[in-house]
């Protein structure tokens, strides 16, 4: 993944909370590599459905051969893109989807009602934003 500053819906960008970086060490003995890193870090995006813009949240996930030091690593050594963000929850202005507790539910709106109502704005404590896409 790479960083920038400039938000452009078109690229899937990604905000990311990079002190929620956890993971374990997967051992695979009959792989070419002794372990995988099975790391995953909280996340937040916008995207339009049916031509309706979307706050989601949720997380990013990767293997990955070295393990990461750090969150920035993570993120830059993550070069799969094509399954996205694992989306827990999804608030489009009149409802919210996810199927979650309550109590998490109530979490994830604090986030994503100021996120979409301040579109296109990084939430407090995630660091944005980050794409799939390499620079053009």
């Amino acid at each position: 993944m790479d960083r920038t500053d400039r938000f452009l819906i078109s690229r899937k960008p990604y905000a990311v909370d990079l002190n929620s970086l956890r993971g374990h060490r997967t051992d695979t003995p009959q792989g070419r590599n002794p372990y995988y890193f099975d790391g995953r870090i909280n996340a937040v995006w916008f995207r339009r459905r049916r031509g309706v813009t979307v706050a989601c949240i949720g997380d990013l996930w990767d293997l990955q051969h070295p393990a990461p030091a750090d969150a920035r690593q993570f993120l830059e050594q993550h070069h799969d893109g094509r399954h996205g963000g694992d989306c827990h929850g999804r608030w489009d202005g009149d409802s919210y989807w996810g199927n979650v507790t309550l109590e998490e539910q109530q979490r994830h709106l604090a986030i994503l009602q100021p996120m979409l109502a301040n579109y296109p704005a990084i939430p407090d404590g995630y660091d944005g934003w980050w794409t799939f896409q390499g620079a053009r």
